[in-house]
């Protein structure tokens, strides 16, 4: 990642992370939300369109569904902060912190995208995945 954060962005940013991972992956276990923030730290480190912060990849718009505006996850996750009696919550917020000071292993195998298991978006149809964790199938390098 090219950015260098302050503090108080690094603050924003993690919650934003810890916040996107719990929404996006909260019931797929550490695994899962570990993922889902590997594909953050991905996309962070590219760039490029998504952006070469942690807060500008979550927070473009509709890439990761929990922000889209009308989705049932945006007002529970924006009531979340860490170690406020949410356990999961609290492992999103740990996760976080690991993938910011790039501490955290990428078991994704480099994925910049990912969907649901349950469906096959117009993306992914000629895509090979390069791994699946939990219900998630993700993808490295789409054309």
């Amino acid at each position: 990642m090219a950015a260098i954060y302050n503090s108080r962005q690094r603050d924003k940013a993690r919650l934003a992370l810890a916040r996107t991972v719990y929404g996006e992956a909260r019931g797929e276990g550490v695994r899962g939300m570990e993922a889902v923030a590997n594909v953050v730290m991905n996309r962070a480190g590219a760039g490029g369109w998504w952006g070469d912060t942690v807060l500008s990849v979550v927070m473009k718009p509709f890439q990761f569904s929990v922000w889209n505006p009308g989705d049932p996850n945006r007002a529970l996750i924006l009531g979340k902060f860490p170690y406020q009696g949410d356990a999961i919550f609290d492992q999103a917020w740990e996760i976080a912190g690991d993938a910011m000071a790039l501490e955290l292993a990428d078991i994704t195998g480099g994925a910049t995208h990912y969907h649901a298991d349950s469906i096959l978006p117009v993306w992914a149809r000629d895509q090979v995945p390069v791994a699946e964790i939990g219900r998630h199938v993700f993808y490295r390098g789409i054309a």
